[in-house]
């Protein structure tokens, strides 16, 4: 029997995925105490610790100085002192005697050997001191100061030892004060605890702030997060409220924008497909139609040749239709490319109104042709300004016809050739004018057309370093100016 294998762990689910990246909050979170909690949490404990060892080195300095002032009494005993050990012995043992913060501090007379001779406490007499300020007074003959623990006592103190001398010069003794550090290090060990708190309380306070200000971060980043989901879900025109004035607001005015937009090319492009649909089938019954109707009856020659003669036309239509949007699949992918030379702008215009010539006549219209005698020289592709003057012109037909004539024309202006194509039919509604060059729109108008031949030719245009506008006054016609540079042989 084959070994048994424990079943395989259901694969996740685009939506469940989805569902959890709402956790994204806890990594910013994490990031941002990472990144700035952390750092200022550390700024905070360095400056507690600096203030903290401030006061520690300023309490245990000012214990020092205290004693160290008070070693003048070394001084004293140096002034009035005779020259015999007796008189320092006896003028030593009143000193002690009469001490008077015995409560506080301990006043030691010591020996040259260190031995303590008199203490105002009376329980280390006759002892030697086992601190190494007495040993450094000995061998320095210089005040000495100790910190730490005195194994006679078991505690900590702090001592200041201070040398005697005889009127010669010769060290006869030394005086030494010591005081113990437990109430002082009680006090720091307070001190301590008080920043601490304090610490604990600012990084408290800190990170509750924090808290605030992350998730004023982190909840408009869900929103905005659940918004893009439902865009990228096809939810187009999906909005999101406003509610903040700052960068964030920006961002989800943005994201409003761009999903408005999202949502008015969906339109375009499903309106398009309708369109590209409806003209193709058009031209395709009519010539399946025309195709059954000729083949059914090949005895009528007058019926034949109308019925051929509409499928050439309705042929030569799709077949238009069809170079259209290839030309602008090109154009989308960047492989239109443009065979230029140096040639008379006027032959390539003059061409295109004499293609149309025919149609203007069917549709009423009588052209209006001003050309300049002089040539226009241009360095481009003038197959594709063709193209460029036949789809206006042919614009020109189909919405203008009701204005009975269109003016053609083309001339120099300021270095540039200049071709003006005007019709004097309904014109262009004017909330529709911004657009009318973009891809997939049709606006109002019910002619023929996918709604990409303008874009199409406007990017002809602009590879040409020329500029295409349309000018348009509703119920009174529409104005097509097309700029291109003229040719320069200095280049």
């Amino acid at each position: 029997m084959g070994e048994l294998k424990p079943p395989a762990a259901p694969q996740e689910t685009g939506k469940k995925k989805r569902a959890r990246m709402p956790w994204i909050s806890s990594g910013i979170k994490r990031r941002w105490i990472v990144n700035n909690v952390s750092v200022v949490v550390a700024m905070i404990l360095l400056l507690l610790v600096t203030v903290g060892v401030a006061t520690t080195s300023y309490y245990y300095n000012s214990v020092r100085a205290s004693l160290v002032s008070r070693t003048n009494t070394a001084k004293q005993i140096n002034q009035y002192m005779s020259s015999s050990y007796d008189q320092f012995y006896s003028y030593a043992d009143r000193l002690v005697q009469d001490f008077s913060d015995r409560d506080k501090i301990e006043m030691q007379i010591i020996d040259i050997y260190g031995r303590i001779m008199f203490s105002s406490t009376g329980l280390t007499a006759g002892f030697i001191p086992s601190t190494s300020d007495v040993a450094d007074c000995i061998a320095t003959q210089e005040t000495s100061d100790f910190v730490g623990y005195d194994l006679l006592t078991e505690e900590r103190v702090m001592a200041v030892t201070a040398p005697v001398f005889y009127q010669s010069g010769q060290m006869i003794g030394m005086v030494r004060y010591v005081t113990s550090l437990k109430l002082l290090e009680d006090q720091l060990r307070g001190v301590w605890l008080a920043l601490a708190g304090c610490g604990v309380l600012l990084i408290g306070l800190i990170i509750v702030s924090n808290q605030f200000f992350i998730r004023s971060i982190v909840n408009p980043v869900l929103k905005i997060n659940d918004l893009a989901r439902k865009i990228a879900g096809g939810q187009y025109g999906a909005r999101l409220d406003v509610e903040w004035s700052d960068e964030i607001g920006e961002l989800c005015t943005t994201l409003n924008d761009m999903s408005a937009e999202l949502a008015r090319m969906e339109k375009l492009k499903n309106d398009f497909i309708s369109s590209v649909s409806h003209e193709l089938r058009t031209p395709l019954t009519a010539i399946g139609g025309w195709a059954e109707t000729v083949a059914g009856d090949l005895q009528d020659p007058e019926l034949a040749a109308s019925g051929l003669a509409i499928i050439q036309k309705e042929t030569r239509r799709l077949s238009q239709m069809v170079e259209e949007l290839l030309d602008f699949s090109r154009l989308e992918s960047g492989r239109l490319k443009l065979q230029t030379e140096v040639f008379d702008l006027r032959g390539e215009l003059y061409d295109a109104l004499f293609t149309y010539t025919e149609l203007l006549r069917q549709e009423g219209m009588a052209p209006n042709y001003e050309e300049p005698e002089q040539p226009i020289l241009i360095n481009g592709d003038r197959n594709r300004l063709k193209q460029v003057f036949l789809n206006i012109i042919d614009n020109a037909a189909k919405y203008g016809h009701d204005g009975e004539k269109i003016d053609i024309g083309v001339r120099q202006e300021n270095g540039r050739a200049v071709v003006r194509i005007r019709d004097y039919g309904m014109g262009i509604p004017k909330e529709e004018l911004p657009f009318v060059k973009e891809k997939f729109f049709k606006g109002s108008a019910r002619g023929r057309g996918a709604g990409i031949g303008l874009a199409v030719c406007t990017e002809i245009v602009e590879m040409h370093e020329g500029t295409l506008d349309i000018e348009s006054e509703y119920g009174e016609g529409t104005c097509v100016l097309i700029s291109l540079p003229l040719y320069s042989p200095e280049g």
